[in-house]
C-alpha cells in the first residue's frame, strides 16, 4: 500500500468508537422517528423485502415471490436473521437499517479523524448524516446502505497510516460489501489496479523504494480477493436458475442495453452532477473552490498526496462504473462516495482557512443540506433522494385506504410499485391482496393501451411515477427531456382527469402532497346479470 502519513496527534483520538456507535445510532433513530413505521418503499417492496421474506419463510436464497435478478444475498440473510430474533414487522426492519447507517457514519468518523483530526471528523460525519440522499437512505432497506457501511469501513482501514495494515480485514470488509451489492466490487478492484501500478513502479525504481514491491503485491492480492465470494455466489445462482446475472430482462435493462457511447457520456455527466451539485452538494463544493483560492495555512492537517490519489481512484472508478451499468440513474448507487466528497471539501476548508472561518463554511453547508431534505430542487429527481419519498408513501397509503373502504373487491389498473403495494399485504399498505392489471406508467401511450382492453379492470389507481417541477415552475431539466425520455425512461404522466377521459371513467378520489399525487378512477360497467333457469 502507499504511505498514508498520520496527521492528527494521538491525543485527538480520545473518544472511543465503541462509545460513539450508540450515540450515532440513537441520533439516527430520533431524527428519523416519524419515518420508522412507514410502509416499504420502491425497491424495498419490489425486491429486497420479498427476497428476504422468501429466505425467512422457506430458507431459499433464490427469490420465489419476486423476479430473481442475481443480487448477492447478504442483505437477505441479515434481514431474515434479524426477523428471526425480533419478528417480521416494519419497525424491526427500519431499526436494523439505522444500525447499519450508524456503523457507516462511524466509519466516516474514524476515516476523517485519522486523516484530519477530531474536529474535522465531527464536521464530516454530521454533514454526511444530514446530506439529503444519505438522510433518506438511512432507514430504507435497500442493499446500498449495507454495502456503504462495509465499503466505508474497508476504505477507513485501507487508508490507515501504519506500516502493517490489516489486509485480511480490508479483504473481508470489501468481500462483505460485494456480497451486499455486486457493484461494490469496483472499489477494491480499482484499488487493486492502483496497488499493482505502484508495485510495477517500485520494481523499476533503481533506488531503494519507500515501500517494496512485495508489499504492494500483497495489497493487490488482498484487494482482489473479494472477487472470489462474488463469483461463488454467481456460480450458485447459475446452478439454481440457469442465469448468471439474473433474468435476461434484468441483464438487458442494467447492462447490455446501455453500451452506446453517447448514453455512457450522458450518464457520466449526470453522475458528476450527482456527486458535486445534486441536493445542494454544490454549496460544499463551491466553498471548497473558494477556499482553494486562498493560501494554505501551515501547519494544518491536510490530505497527503497518496490519500488524495487513492480517493480519486475510488471516485473515478465508481463514476465510470455507474455510467456504464444500471438502467436507472439512482443516486443511492453512489452512497459511499458522498462521504468521500465531503471529506475532501472539509480537508480543503481546514487547510486554507482559519478555524472560525471554515466552521462558518461548514455551517452554511449544513443549512443547505438541511434545506435539501425538505425542499425539492428545480429539476426532476428520484423521490428517494430526500423526504419526497415520504410524501409518495403517504399519498399511496391514503389511496389504498380509500380502495379498501369503497372497493374492497376491485380489480385495479395500476403500475409498479403500486402493483406490489396492493398485492402484497406484507408491505404494509393493505390488509388483503388485490387483483390488478399492470401497465408500465401513466403516459399517453400506456393509458391508450389500457383503454383498448377495458374488460380486465373496474378501478384504477393512478399516481405520479416521476417527480418533476410543475409545468409553470422553473425547471433546469426540461431542456434534457428528449434525451431523458430516450435513454432513461423519462415520461410525462397524464393527469387524473385526462386519463379518466381516455379510459371512460370518473375520478372518485384524488390527493396531492409535496408534488406527489394519487387518484382513484372508477369505471361503471354494464354487466349482464340475467339468471338462466336450469334445464
Amino acid at each position: 500500500m502507499p504511505t498514508f502519513p498520520a496527521q492528527p496527534s494521538p491525543a485527538n483520538k480520545s473518544i472511543a468508537l465503541c462509545v460513539l456507535f450508540p450515540v450515532f445510532f440513537l441520533a439516527i433513530l430520533v431524527s428519523h422517528f416519524t419515518l420508522l413505521r412507514l410502509p416499504y418503499f420502491w425497491d424495498e417492496g419490489g425486491y429486497y423485502v420479498p427476497a428476504a421474506l422468501d429466505f425467512f419463510r422457506t430458507g431459499t436464497l433464490i427469490p420465489q415471490s419476486t423476479v430473481t435478478n442475481a443480487h448477492p444475498p447478504l442483505p437477505t440473510i441479515v434481514m431474515a436473521g434479524w426477523w428471526k430474533i425480533f419478528g417480521f414487522h416494519i419497525l424491526a426492519t427500519r431499526v436494523l437499517v439505522c444500525l447499519f447507517a450508524a456503523a457507516a457514519l462511524l466509519a466516516v468518523f474514524r476515516l476523517t479523524r485519522t486523516l484530519l483530526g477530531e474536529k474535522a471528523a465531527w464536521v464530516a460525519t454530521l454533514l454526511t448524516a444530514i446530506y439529503p440522499v444519505w438522510f433518506a437512505q438511512s432507514t430504507l432497506a435497500h442493499a446500498d446502505i449495507f454495502a456503504a457501511a462495509f465499503t466505508l469501513w474497508a476504505i477507513a482501514l485501507y487508508l490507515e497510516p501504519s506500516e502493517d495494515r490489516p489486509q485480511l480485514k480490508v479483504a473481508a470488509l470489501f468481500s462483505l460489501a460485494a456480497l451486499s451489492k455486486e457493484t461494490a466490487i469496483v472499489t477494491p478492484l480499482a484499488l487493486a489496479i492502483y496497488e499493482l501500478s505502484l508495485a510495477l513502479r517500485a520494481s523499476r525504481n533503481r533506488a531503494v523504494p519507500k515501500i517494496p514491491a512485495t508489499k504492494h503485491l500483497k495489497s493487490f492480492a488482498a484487494l482482489s480477493a473479494p472477487v472470489l465470494p462474488l463469483l461463488t455466489w454467481y456460480g450458485y445462482h447459475r446452478f439454481k436458475t440457469g442465469f448468471i446475472f439474473g433474468n435476461p430482462e434484468f441483464l438487458r435493462y442494467n447492462a447490455t442495453a446501455n453500451l452506446s457511447a453517447y448514453r455512457i457520456f450522458l450518464c457520466l455527466y449526470h453522475r458528476i452532477v450527482h456527486l458535486t451539485l445534486h441536493m445542494n452538494m454544490f454549496v460544499a463544493v463551491a466553498c471548497a473552490i473558494a477556499a482553494i483560492l486562498m493560501p494554505a495555512i501551515a501547519p494544518r492537517a491536510r490530505l497527503s498526496h497518496p490519500v488524495v490519489t487513492a480517493i480519486s481512484v475510488i471516485l473515478a472508478a465508481n463514476l465510470l462504473e455507474f455510467s456504464i451499468l444500471g438502467g436507472a440513474l439512482l443516486t443511492r448507487y453512489l452512497l459511499p462516495m458522498y462521504p468521500l466528497v465531503i471529506l475532501i471539501c472539509v480537508a480543503i476548508w481546514q487547510s486554507h482557512m482559519a478555524r472560525l472561518q471554515w466552521f462558518w463554511l461548514a455551517g452554511l453547508t449544513a443549512v443547505a443540506f438541511l434545506a435539501g431534505i425538505w425542499i425539492n430542487p428545480p429539476y426532476a429527481f428520484a423521490p428517494e433522494d430526500n423526504l419526497t419519498y415520504r410524501d409518495m408513501i403517504v399519498v399511496h397509503q391514503q389511496a389504498i385506504d380509500f380502495l379498501q373502504a369503497h372497493y374492497p373487491e376491485a380489480t385495479v389498473l395500476t403500475a409498479w410499485p403500486a402493483a406490489a403495494e396492493i398485492s402484497r399485504p406484507d408491505l404494509g399498505y393493505t390488509t388483503h391482496p388485490y387483483k390488478f392489471v399492470a401497465i408500465e406508467n401513466f403516459s399517453l401511450i400506456q393509458i391508450q393501451r389500457a383503454a383498448s382492453d377495458p374488460s380486465g379492470y373496474d378501478t384504477a389507481l393512478l399516481f405520479a411515477t416521476k417527480w418533476a417541477p410543475p409545468q409553470n415552475a422553473l425547471s433546469l431539466s426540461r431542456h434534457n427531456s428528449a434525451n431523458d425520455a430516450k435513454y432513461f425512461d423519462f415520461h410525462l404522466d397524464l393527469l387524473p382527469n385526462e386519463a379518466a377521459a381516455i379510459l371512460h371513467g370518473e375520478v372518485v378520489w384524488k390527493t396531492s402532497r409535496g408534488g406527489e399525487w394519487a387518484a382513484i378512477l372508477h369505471f361503471p360497467r354494464i354487466v349482464d346479470a340475467r339468471l338462466n333457469p336450469p334445464r
